[in-house]
């Protein structure tokens, strides 16, 4: 009985091979137009469609993606506060602040009226005192400023103020944006820049309550404090203005056209997978466009801005953008990979088998050690293709209803596919009947493979 169960199973897969070489000769044949030119030229038509498609989609990928940030930064107030938020407490900005706060204070201080008020009998005492920290009078109350204005810089109160502030004058970031101005955001020439005035005002508060009384004449100073400078900011705020009308319409239209052209294309999973690689591709350019501009920008600043302090407000309000540039290369690669490794492909068929195999191996394993599923495993044997797309379908939902995804999320959730993937198919690799070695199942097996 083994041995006609096993002849059984060689004619089987002798007949199986020879029908999947005619299929394959089928195929072949059709795809190749064989059967007459009308179906060969409406082939070709077809693919060059798609590859425009794909080629349009696929450039627009990035676009869309600065349409997104820039659309969040200019029409969301929470996420723009949420962007700068963390720039009050960057040592580099807050370095910077300081310096202009005590550049704006020592402006307007009255120096040589500052002993005035000072007995003359203690005048040298002070002068010798005022020498030995500083060396001049200008020097020691620069310092003793300057220690106050890092003291404002470090404090809530700062932070408060950069929060409150940023949240008031949002309203004016389109304005800055289309080259208006007003309020305390405001484009001037090449620069964007912040009003100081609450920040100072603090100062002064501290200053008067350390005993410099001088410091209560000071009147209410309105300095600028740059966050974007750049001699092509012109060019750049007409692109940003485009990118922001364009909204969420041009990642839209990249999708419509990505996905027609996938549709449109003759083999369909491939042109999954080229699409897939080539927003990766374009979204990874993107991302080191940011990189080149980044040096570019910081080597082209004016000597009077802080280097440190430009490049961390560039970081922080580009950061969100690297999370997507990030995010959407891991999910091209993602998607390309499960597109080839599903596909028909002879090194995929081999990747398949392998798992396949292991799968069935497995389940034996467990089946002969009495863990058995019951009904779950033919259930999953009926509705495997079903349940994958759930799974699949699930897996993409998540990821759109993630809040800024990073690429790590995308790597998380391509896993947790994979092991819910392989749950699936262990729980479906079992054969239904008794247990192997049993008569019930021995039968089964030789008749099976006698078909």
């Amino acid at each position: 009985m083994g041995g006609d169960g096993a002849a059984g199973g060689e004619r089987a897969t002798g007949g199986d091979r020879a029908e999947l070489a005619r299929l394959r000769a089928r195929v072949a044949a059709l795809e190749s137009g064989r059967g007459g030119g009308r179906p060969r030229e409406h082939h070709r038509l077809r693919s060059a469609l798609a590859a425009v498609l794909l080629v349009l989609g696929c450039l627009l990928a990035p676009l869309a993606v600065l349409a997104t940030w820039t659309s969040g930064l200019v029409d969301d107030t929470d996420s723009y506060v949420a962007t700068v938020a963390p720039l009050s407490a960057d040592p580099a900005v807050q370095n910077a602040v300081a310096d202009r706060a005590t550049d704006a204070v020592m402006d307007h201080l009255d120096l040589a009226s500052l002993l005035k008020d000072v007995a003359p009998k203690d005048r040298p005492l002070v002068e010798k005192l005022l020498g030995g920290i500083g060396g001049s009078l200008d020097g020691a109350v620069r310092s003793f400023v300057h220690d106050k204005a890092r003291a404002v810089v470090a404090s809530d109160a700062f932070a408060t103020i950069w929060r409150d502030a940023n949240r008031r004058v949002h309203a004016t970031l389109d304005k800055a944006l289309t080259g208006k101005g007003g309020g305390a955001v405001e484009l001037k020439g090449d620069a964007v820049t912040i009003d100081l005035a609450p920040v100072i005002a603090q100062v002064k508060d501290r200053l008067v309550d350390s005993g410099l009384t001088i410091a209560k004449d000071v009147p209410d100073v309105h300095t600028q404090f740059t966050v974007v400078r750049s001699d092509q900011i012109g060019k750049v705020r007409t692109y940003l203005r485009l990118l922001e009308l364009a909204g969420t319409w041009l990642p839209v239209l990249a999708f419509l056209l990505l996905a027609g052209g996938i549709l449109a294309a003759v083999r369909r999973r491939r042109a999954l997978a080229a699409a897939a690689l080539g927003v990766a591709v374009t979204v990874l350019a993107l991302g080191i466009g940011l990189t080149v501009f980044r040096a570019v920008y910081l080597d082209r600043l004016p000597a009077g801005v802080s280097r440190p302090a430009a490049a961390a407000v560039y970081d922080t309000l580009v950061r969100y953008l690297r999370t997507a540039v990030r995010a959407l290369v891991a999910l091209g690669v993602t998607v390309a990979v499960a597109a080839w490794l599903t596909g028909p492909g002879r090194h995929a068929s081999a990747v398949r088998q392998v798992w396949h195999t292991g799968l069935a191996a497995a389940r034996t394993r467990t089946d002969r050690l009495g863990l058995r599923t019951g009904p779950v495993g033919p259930f999953a044997r009926r509705h495997r293709v079903w349940i994958g797309w759930l799974l699949a379908a699930g897996a993409v939902v998540a990821y759109i209803l993630w809040s800024n995804p990073t690429g790590w999320v995308v790597v998380g959730l391509a896993l947790a596919l994979l092991f819910a993937l392989t749950v699936v198919e262990f729980l479906a690799a079992g054969e239904d009947g008794p247990p192997a070695g049993e008569p019930g199942r021995a039968a089964g097996g030789a008749t099976g493979a006698g078909r």
